[in-house]
């Protein structure tokens, strides 16, 4: 793999401006708050007006209050279910935070879940799927497991992570280890699995900074890809384009570990129907699949179930949730670790900064000069990460670069350091040992670093 040579000396010329200038502290721009306390990932946006703020607490009420199955006395929550992951918005993105995977075989997928497919074939329906859905969905379970259940549906099975240990040296003499999860599925209630079913488990990310992201232009993100790597730099980001329901075209994407989703609104319907069972207009039909009788059957509540006053306050609420500023961006040890994030590549992938345009549906995030550290592209990240899952145009070995914002407040709001699409990474430094393919040569020059440059480059990840 050749080393990216042109983003080192990208990264020498951008340095200087970045660590000189305290407009990179705010990482959101003016939508930036100075929080540093658990509830660092749950404010509004900064420069939101006060009449505005009304509807980012309603969306606020509706993210965290738990819907209950029907019928039910209260006819603004009802209709969960009839298979579902959880109750609650909150309960995957906890104070709107970072999910993890369990801590042992015993606890339950609480802000986890996982994905199911199986392989396409040239059947006219299986290549409509892959169009409109970006899978095709294992025949008896869907595209997600579904764990839980209202009363008298069964739940669809039991998901269950084990690991194996990998171990490695650093240059220094320094050893490591890593885990690598399995994934197991116990008490399968509609029948087995497909044999050639594709699986793969995914923590629930930071909703922080969505409406920011949206506001990047198509052509911004574009103009950084290179499929081909005709620059031979070794990094060839790729665009994923997925289905966008509302607009009935392919477009974009930009949301999701795999960027499947086109958009705020299209990735908030798709939590509450596939994490919650509930019905908005965009999926109008309950989330049952043919084998699952009982499910069909079961009592709706209403038509649909999330009605589109609502839906828009939750929305709103997810795109205007604000970025943290960064912290101690002077101290010695920051400046050197952001001068190595640079010059190791990678900030081929992860990005320092972008320019919002103008973004009429709220008009706070316009204009704002935001540091993400993300291209929002897909990126071979290795066999070692890949989950074999394609989803679009994404192959099992892709990724989208994940933003690393707030990504140093993770454990004082979450309290644990997990990272990676399935949490496997207990801390940053194995986020970085597990980086493969167009990611090698920064993960061995990481591997190459003396302790103190290590430590420093880690620092500066936790000032984000």
């Amino acid at each position: 793999m050749k080393y990216p040579l042109l983003a080192t000396a990208l990264g020498s010329l951008l340095l200087p401006a970045l660590a000189n200038s305290d407009s990179n502290i705010k990482s959101g721009g003016a939508t930036t708050v100075y929080d540093q306390s658990r509830n660092a990932f749950s404010l509004p946006a900064a420069n939101l007006s006060i009449l505005r703020r009304d509807n980012f607490f309603i969306g606020n009420a509706f993210f965290k209050q738990p819907w209950v199955s029907s019928p039910a006395s209260t006819k603004a929550r009802d209709g969960l279910g009839p298979l579902f992951n959880t109750n609650t918005c909150q309960s995957c993105h906890v104070k709107d935070g970072r999910g993890r995977p369990p801590h042992s075989e015993n606890e339950d997928f609480l802000s986890i879940l996982v994905r199911l497919s199986i392989p396409a074939t040239d059947s006219e329906a299986d290549q409509q799927l892959l169009k409109t859905h970006g899978v095709v969905p294992e025949p008896h379970y869907g595209d997600q497991l579904q764990p839980k259940a209202i009363r008298g549906i069964a739940a669809e099975a039991r998901p269950q992570l084990s690991y194996k240990t990998i171990n490695g040296t650093f240059k220094d003499g320094t050893s490591y280890q890593l885990i690598k999860p399995s994934l197991q599925f116990q008490k399968l209630a509609y029948g087995p699995l497909h044999p050639k079913t594709l699986s793969s488990a995914r923590v629930a990310p930071a909703m922080i900074g969505l409406g920011l992201l949206d506001a990047i232009t198509d052509k911004d993100i574009l103009s950084l890809a290179d499929p081909e790597d005709n620059n031979n730099d070794g990094i060839s980001g790729r665009a994923n384009y997925v289905w966008d329901a509302a607009q009935q075209k392919t477009v974009l994407g930009r949301f999701g570990w795999k960027a499947n989703q086109p958009n705020i609104a299209q990735q908030v319907m798709g939590a509450f129907h596939g994490d919650m069972g509930l019905t908005s207009s965009l999926n109008p039909k309950q989330n049952c699949t043919p084998v699952q009788t009982s499910c069909q059957q079961a009592i709706d509540g209403g038509d649909p179930e999330v009605p589109s006053h609502i839906m828009d306050k939750v929305v709103f609420y997810s795109s205007t949730l604000a970025v943290p500023a960064r912290r101690n961006h002077d101290a010695a040890n920051v400046v050197k670790g952001q001068q190595l994030f640079m010059s190791s590549g990678c900030s081929s992938c992860h990005r320092p900064s972008f320019k919002t345009a103008e973004y009429p549906a709220i008009k706070e995030l316009s204009k704002q000069t935001i540091y993400p550290y993300s291209d929002l592209l897909l990126h071979d990240m290795g066999d070692g990460l890949s989950d074999q899952r394609p989803d679009f145009l994404a192959s099992g070995n892709e990724w989208r670069t994940p933003p690393l914002w707030g990504i140093g407040l993770v454990n004082t709001v979450n309290g644990h350091t997990r990272f990676l699409h399935d949490g496997r990474a207990r801390n940053l430094s194995e986020a970085i040992l597990w980086h493969g393919g167009e990611a090698k040569s920064a993960q061995q020059r990481y591997i190459d670093m003396p302790k103190a440059d290590r430590d420093a480059l880690i620092a500066f990840l936790n000032s984000l």
